[in-house]
């Protein structure tokens, strides 16, 4: 529903594009060096919730995202977690990560360096073997951190570990996760924020975006996640964040903030989708929504964002754009 050998070659090219470093002294989080193209200019890929060994029509979305991502001429591609279902993955060598990720996106665009985050789901199994080195040795694209930063130099993307500030995890006693490194929960989510504030304070970035797993405002099955509403938001109001990305519901969709300039765009329809789960639709915030299969781009200027919402087929469902010096909207 719409609301509106080679390998190795490979691998040495991926790593030549990037470098590793760290942030000041004020925060410990990593950031890899991505550099923008010569005219200055930014495109990426987002996708979210895919990880179904090609099923679900995740091989589908995978071709049409080589297909758009070849148009763009893209530099990258975000993933928003949920990476591997049903619980992420078993350890190091579990096949899925061969078989939900190197042996479904083989386009050729889409041969570039992946910035991952962790998903509910992936807490559900090993998080640390999504995290380890060791992944990146089977399959050089993949780059997964609990919480780290893009400097992609028009733009820093602060990539946001959301998973472990729902309360809701904690108590339920019908899955297992993976809380190693994680507890104890208050001091770690604090950390977590107490990071990105000091990340988001020093940025000099004309566009700042923030990428996490779960919604801040979402319409979706799941809905707000109101421990990120009242922790995250007010920091990214304070810091003039541009964009907040999520997955988890398995949707695509833009809203408004209402007290800020930020936007809420949710990109997780990877794979499984179409919950018909929804509400919310007649608020004025609410600028787009669509129950189904698809991902987005993200095309940036030094004065200039436009974001695209992509079905299943490849089709354009709904554009969006604003232009930094006029803080003005064109849909």
């Amino acid at each position: 529903m719409a609301v509106f050998c080679k390998e190795s070659m490979v691998m040495f090219l991926l790593v030549a594009s990037f470098s590793i470093s760290y942030c000041s002294s004020a925060t410990r989080l990593k950031k890899f060096d991505h550099s923008a193209k010569d005219n200055g200019n930014l495109r990426f890929l987002v996708v979210g919730d895919w990880g179904r060994k090609g099923d679900y029509n995740q091989s589908v979305v995978a071709f049409q995202m080589g297909r758009i991502g070849e148009k763009l001429d893209i530099d990258f591609v975000v993933s928003t977690g949920d990476n591997f279902y049903t619980n992420g993955l078993t350890g190091e060598d579990d096949r899925n990560f061969l078989e939900s990720f190197s042996n479904v996106y083989k386009a050729k665009s889409l041969q570039t360096l992946w910035y991952t985050v962790l998903g509910n789901h992936d807490y559900r199994g090993d998080a640390l073997a999504q995290l380890s080195p060791y992944l990146r040795k089977i399959d050089s694209r993949w780059i997964c951190l609990r919480s780290f930063i893009i400097n992609a130099e028009i733009a820093e993307i602060f990539m946001v570990d959301t998973t472990p500030f729902v309360k809701e995890y904690f108590v339920e006693t019908e899955h297992t996760y993976d809380w190693r490194n994680v507890m104890p929960q208050k001091t770690y989510t604090q950390n977590v924020l107490n990071d990105l504030e000091n990340a988001l304070s020093e940025s000099t970035a004309k566009w700042k975006i923030v990428v996490g797993h779960h919604a801040i405002r979402s319409v979706g099955h799941h809905g707000d996640t109101n421990e990120l509403v009242e922790r995250l938001l007010p920091i990214l109001r304070a810091y003039d964040v541009d964009l907040y990305m999520n997955g988890h519901d398995h949707c695509l969709e833009h809203i408004s903030d209402t007290e800020s300039p930020i936007q809420f765009l949710t990109s997780g329809a990877g794979s499984k989708a179409w919950r018909g789960d929804v509400k919310g639709l007649n608020n004025e915030e609410m600028k787009f929504f669509y129950d189904g299969q698809g991902f987005m781009s993200v095309q940036l200027t030094p004065t200039h964002v436009e974001i695209e919402f992509y079905d299943v087929f490849g089709k354009v469902l709904y554009k969006w754009s604003r232009s930094k010096h006029l803080r003005h909207t064109i849909i």
